[in-house]
């Protein structure tokens, strides 16, 4: 099967700027913003700050950046922080939290990287002076790695809630949090509303084509304003950058129950197909992961394979591939991708032992 188009199921963060976003960069009235003086950021941060119901926001030019920042103002080095073992903070963002911020990650492997209050009171340190203390519990909303999981929001308020009693601050890594909030059919702010931070993306299914925002307290946030500093983020006329972001803040989260329903058509399909190994049922958001282990392939070769056949995916590990949905992604295109990886793993049986097209 070939045809001229490629499917970028990578990532969701692979979506072009609209058209509309495209005349809001070229318009967009700017200033410096290290000065503070920026009027298209200032008016996304307050915006942010508005739909989270949170007294102030703040611009940052990624996730990693954000959830960095975050981590540095509730931290002191030393201390520890209580991550999912699968976890974005902890996986995939160069060990900045050690790195950087000199506090050393306490991982716990959760079922489809949902944390309980139990697990996390049990990785809590106790109060002796030889062993580093817990500072942070972080939570990530959906799960990456765990294939879009959400949390229920009953359980996200007991996590809040008992940490603080222990006397832990909360950070949610909510790059996906709107995902979350689609799938459960409820808003952004009740969800998120007992954590002292929250980071989001507005390049992750938003469909902006950088940027993400803190939210939370002002005294907070001005704390994040300098660290952001600290670490690089200091911009200055990045209202073209804003302004897409806040079309993107408007308009993204109206449209992602879409790709929920196109992420549940790729699974079924891979589902359907032999030496393919996927649960459709877990599969609630916009991230489709499945073990190829049984194609005899290396998800990196499995990739390349695909990767011929223009249809792109990532490797979670050497036998997990994940595939995202987003904007730029159409119902016909998954169906193509879905046609394609049938045809290619029925290639395989037709194949010599050990060989792949050269």
């Amino acid at each position: 099967m070939m045809d001229d188009r490629i499917i970028d199921l990578r990532s969701d963060t692979v979506t072009k700027p609209s058209a509309e976003m495209r005349r809001a960069m070229a318009e967009a009235e700017v200033g410096d913003d290290v000065f503070l003086e920026d009027p298209t950021v200032n008016r996304l941060q307050a915006r942010a700050a508005q739909i989270f119901g949170r007294e102030a926001a703040l611009f940052v030019p990624s996730g990693t950046m954000g959830n960095l920042t975050c981590l540095l103002a509730h931290t002191r080095p030393g201390q520890e922080v209580i991550c999912e073992q699968k976890s974005h903070i902890y996986n995939m963002e160069m060990a900045s939290m050690s790195a950087v911020g000199g506090v050393l990650p306490r991982p716990i492997a959760a079922e489809d990287g949902i944390m309980t209050w139990e697990q996390v009171s049990r990785a809590i340190r106790p109060k002796v002076y030889s062993r580093a203390q817990t500072a942070l519990v972080c939570v990530e909303n959906t799960h990456n790695l765990a294939g879009g999981s959400v949390y229920p929001s009953e359980l996200l308020y007991e996590i809040c809630d008992r940490a603080h009693e222990a006397g832990l601050l909360v950070h949610l890594d909510g790059s996906r949090i709107f995902n979350a909030a689609t799938y459960l059919g409820e808003d952004v702010a009740g969800i998120t509303k007992k954590f002292d931070s929250v980071q989001f993306c507005l390049s992750k299914g938003l469909g902006a084509p950088v940027g993400s925002m803190v939210v939370g307290s002002r005294a907070f946030i001005e704390r994040c304003r300098s660290i952001r500093k600290m670490v690089g983020g200091g911009m200055r006329q990045a209202g073209v950058l804003a302004a897409p972001g806040l079309i993107a803040l408007e308009k993204g989260p109206q449209r992602l129950h879409i790709d929920h329903e196109n992420a549940k058509i790729l699974a079924e399909g891979l589902a359907k197909t032999p030496c393919i190994g996927l649960n459709p049922a877990k599969v609630q958001t916009n991230i489709v992961i499945f073990d190829i282990r049984e194609t005899g392939l290396s998800a990196s070769d499995f990739l390349a394979e695909l990767a011929r056949r223009k249809v792109l995916g990532v490797p979670v590990d050497s036998d997990k591939v994940r595939m995202v949905t987003h904007l730029d992604v159409g119902r016909s295109d998954v169906d193509y991708a879905v046609a394609v990886v049938q045809e290619m793993v029925g290639s395989f049986s037709r194949r010599p032992a050990g060989t792949l097209a050269s």
